[in-house]
């Protein structure tokens, strides 16, 4: 096997949003590192399922509709 074939790895700590911290192994940065998080999954819609709105920009929900808005309805 080559010699440094392979990156460091070893401890950082990830800061979340909240100001909660873990430590966990990576390749970032050197050992004792802080990555500090913009958006994590306490906080981010994609994992906490938060307000969803539909925004019709340009009038194409409205077109969908207007195409194919009685294709499930009940007769």
């Amino acid at each position: 096997m080559k010699k440094d074939g392979h990156p460091d790895y070893h401890f950082i700590t990830v800061k979340m949003t909240d100001g909660s911290s873990y430590q966990t192994r990576s390749t970032l940065g050197k050992e004792g590192d802080t990555l500090q998080l913009d958006i994590d999954p306490k906080t981010h819609p994609a994992w906490t399922g938060g307000n969803q709105n539909l925004l019709d920009r340009g009038g194409r929900v409205s077109r969908f509709n207007d195409r194919f808005g009685g294709f499930m309805k009940k007769k």
